[in-house]
């Protein structure tokens, strides 16, 4: 089996380490099923093959595409334009891409500069889902029920639909929860491979990084612990399955 590209935009090693983990459950992989990147440690080699792996996840991060480069954390920056530089081929050519979280901002900012702060953002939690029409016929969102709960925390988000997506799933305070680029190349503003209690971990790493008030970070925790969140993690388990290649 070709393997599958794991990019990881995480500073914190635990929290990257978290996440690598919880892709490879939720798609149900072995860690000889794919090749992680973890970019605070390492990076691609400029001649890398996309056409050696069956398709790309991109996890999250705490950086923010729409920041103003001058103020980035140089870290953050150099992350994220490494996974940038790879958004041509990936969408020119139709490779399979699960961008997730940040992955959504990548995408957006690529296509279309479509991503900022000036609507939808969101305080990390809960948001209630829906599929629109188009999501209820994609094959990513294949035995995800119509509304569903998901864990989100962003400061910016997707404005608008740049051309050439579709819109598969929304929410009432973000609307552009999940979108599709041509055939092959998805992204979600929500977190589809974290269970309750990995996202009450995240909350916990990130409670000082502006996400929502320090003193909310207890409350929150619980709140993801005991929510139901089983149906997003079905998006990364249909991605693999649908592009699994020999």
């Amino acid at each position: 089996m070709k393997p599958f590209l794991i990019l990881q935009l995480r500073p914190e090693s635990v929290a990257s380490d978290a996440e690598f983990q919880a892709f490879l459950e939720k798609g149900r992989l072995t860690a000889g099923d794919v090749h992680r990147v973890s970019f605070d440690q390492e990076t691609l080699p400029a001649d890398i093959n996309l056409n050696r792996y069956s398709g790309v996840i991109v996890g999250g991060g705490p950086g923010c595409v729409s920041d103003c480069p001058t103020s980035r954390n140089p870290l953050e920056a150099k992350m994220e334009a490494q996974v940038m530089a790879l958004m041509p081929h990936i969408t020119s050519e139709d490779i399979p891409f699960l961008g997730c979280c940040l992955g959504i901002g990548v995408l957006g900012h690529h296509l279309a500069q479509a991503v900022s702060k000036d609507r939808y953002g969101e305080e990390a939690g809960l948001a209630r889902c829906n599929l629109t029409a188009d999501g209820q016929n994609d094959p990513l969102l294949e035995d995800v029920p119509q509304e569903f709960d998901a864990f989100v925390g962003h400061k910016e988000a997707l404005q608008y639909l740049p051309e050439g997506c579709t819109h598969l799933v929304q929410s009432p305070f973000c609307p552009f929860q999940m979108i599709r680029y041509r055939k092959n190349v998805y992204a979600t503003q929500f977190h589809p491979e974290a269970d309750g209690a990995e996202f009450a971990n995240r909350l916990n790493m990130y409670r000082d990084k502006g996400y929502f008030p320090p003193e909310e970070v207890d409350r929150l925790m619980a709140l993801c612990r005991a929510a139901d969140a089983s149906a997003p993690p079905k998006i990364v388990a249909n991605f693999v399955a649908r592009y699994r290649a020999a």
